[in-house]
């Protein structure tokens, strides 16, 4: 059967059920009522009667299928091998269609369900769905009671995405894992990794090893901490993690500036000294420097199949000065006929694109690298600074790829309260878990978010005032949740009376697992970690 027509027949399907729905609900056989599933689903039909299951393990009998399923079981704690309980299949099925990557039919019948998907990051959502029904589920003499009803479900955005900073804060592969069991849980799928800054190197590149055992030392709040970072294998390890998990990693080296952790392990390549900030950029006159920054892409580029590598441009402006007192920069202008500083960063930019994509690499930067002239094609621009709507414009103009992760109101560091005191604001404004619920149309970029050019959303973490994991989880935690219905749910269908009776019952889910989260219903449930020196 045809794409198309298994398209139209899915539906058609969908059509039949919610019908039947509507006229059992007339006849007075079934409650208005929702399911605490986040994101919430495009299209939900709820049937009269419920669905059955075994409280025991999934199986597939499309034995290429069954290792979808790896996750669903460890998440409900029933995979252990020699389960003596009934198996419990599940129809999975790849039905090719036009549907959206990622969307899935999901049904509950009398005793089983199916999904059906046009690829397998459809299935998994699907799976996802499943299992926040699961966790909500009746249970009644170690069966699972579920609600007989259809979903046709599938994603806003394509990218709906999480950015963990540590390079200010160091957390492990510990954290990050249960970062991303939660991206998965909420259906994110882009785990973007800023792994080099300022104050430490965080991955190993083996050409060049000072860069973690002299650039890994220190932190944000202890310059003398000893040297923090992620081996090859452990990079590998958390790749694959991920990977099981549908989210794609995107690794960040940042570059030409927020460079002085690497200038610390080889200052030969420093772009020299700025008031307030030395050792901040890198020399864009200096050869060498193309090739040393060649060398540990080319081992980033093998660590990290996304075929994505963010390269920064962000900020270059803290150190630019420095560039002002360096020979080879002077000689550098005068033989390319530039006029200003902001020339030479745009050339430095050129010539590290050019070397991102002839690994068949797709190149990313912030904002401040629109005006580059970088390859329109092949570069994606996150677009993170609110209070410049003019460079968001240009990005779509150019016809940009652009991910959107504005500061208000998607900077998670940002305080989520009025009364909270650590962290930071914009002009006294903070971003609350509903301010992110309701991004992007409570933003400029609104009138953008129907574009072809707009791959989606995404959270960022800095982590200057984050330590300890406590604080993480507290800023992390319920606005996570926002996030994914931000990215999944069409602007129609957002209610905060439906969010906020969902986001209840998914608190109880962070109890289950012990996090330490901001009940925004009871804000004294758990006080505001404030982390040393009144971070």
């Amino acid at each position: 059967m045809s794409g198309i027509k298994m398209n139209q027949m899915h539906k058609f399907l969908f059509k039949v059920y919610v019908i039947s729905a509507l006229m059992m609900s007339v006849a007075g056989s079934s409650k208005a009522q929702y399911i605490n599933i986040i994101p919430y689903p495009s299209q939900v039909a709820l049937l009269k009667g419920n669905c059955v299951l075994y409280n025991s393990q999934l199986f597939t009998n499309n034995k290429e299928l069954s290792v979808l399923l790896q996750y669903f079981n460890e998440e409900i704690g029933l995979q252990e091998k020699n389960n003596d309980k009934p198996k419990q299949v599940i129809d999975l099925k790849i039905v090719p269609s036009s549907e959206v990557y990622g969307s899935y039919v999901l049904v509950t019948f009398e005793k089983r369900v199916a999904i059906t998907a046009p690829d397998s990051s459809g299935l998994f959502n699907g799976l996802i769905t499943l299992l926040q029904l699961y966790k909500s589920a009746n249970r009644v003499n170690n069966k699972l009671v579920l609600p007989h009803l259809v979903i046709h479900d599938q994603p806003r955005f394509a990218w709906r995405g999480y950015m963990l900073d540590e390079s200010r804060h160091f957390f492990g592969k510990q954290i990050v894992k249960e970062l991303l069991d939660w991206m998965a849980f909420y259906k994110l799928n882009r785990f973007h990794w800023h792994l080099t800054d300022s104050h430490g190197w965080r991955v190993e590149i083996k050409k060049y090893p000072l860069l973690t055992t002299v650039g890994g030392k220190g932190n944000f709040t202890d310059s003398m901490a000893s040297p923090a970072y992620y081996t090859q294998e452990e990079i590998h390890e958390i790749v694959e993690y991920a990977k099981a998990r549908f989210i794609t990693v995107i690794p960040e080296i940042d570059m030409p500036g927020h460079a002085t952790a690497a200038n610390r392990a080889y200052p030969t390549f420093s772009g020299g000294d700025a008031p307030g900030y030395p050792a901040f950029t890198l020399d864009p006159a200096n050869e060498e420097t193309y090739a040393y920054l060649t060398g540990i892409l080319e081992e980033i580029r093998s660590l990290f199949p996304s075929g994505i590598i963010h390269i920064g441009g962000d900020e270059v402006a803290f150190g630019i000065a420095a560039w002002e007192k360096n020979p080879g920069v002077a000689k550098l202008m005068a033989a390319n006929q530039m006029t200003d500083l902001n020339q030479v960063e745009h050339y430095f930019l050129r010539r590290i694109g050019d070397s991102v994509l002839k690994f068949s690499n797709y190149l990313m930067c912030w904002d401040e690298a629109v005006s580059a002239g970088l390859p329109v094609g092949n570069t994606y621009i996150s677009w993170w600074r609110q209070n410049k709507p003019e460079s968001l414009n240009e990005a779509i103009s150019k016809g940009y790829k652009v991910v959107l992760c504005p500061r208000l109101p998607l900077y998670l560091d940002f305080v989520q309260d009025s009364t909270h005191r650590s962290g930071r604001k914009w002009d006294k404004k903070y971003n609350s878990y509903l301010d992110i619920y309701h991004f992007p149309e409570n933003s400029i970029a609104a009138d953008l978010s129907n574009k072809t050019n707009i791959l989606g959303l995404q959270g960022n973490l800095w982590t200057e005032t984050v330590i300890s994991k406590k604080r993480l989880q507290y800023l992390v935690f319920p606005r996570m949740a926002s996030l994914a219905e931000a990215g999944w749910v069409a602007s129609s269908a957002k209610d905060d009376s439906h969010f906020n009776t969902r986001l209840k019952a998914h608190l109880l889910f962070y109890d289950e697992k012990n996090i330490y989260y901001y009940n925004p219903f009871h804000p004294d449930q758990h006080p505001e970690p404030v982390d040393v020196n009144g971070h």
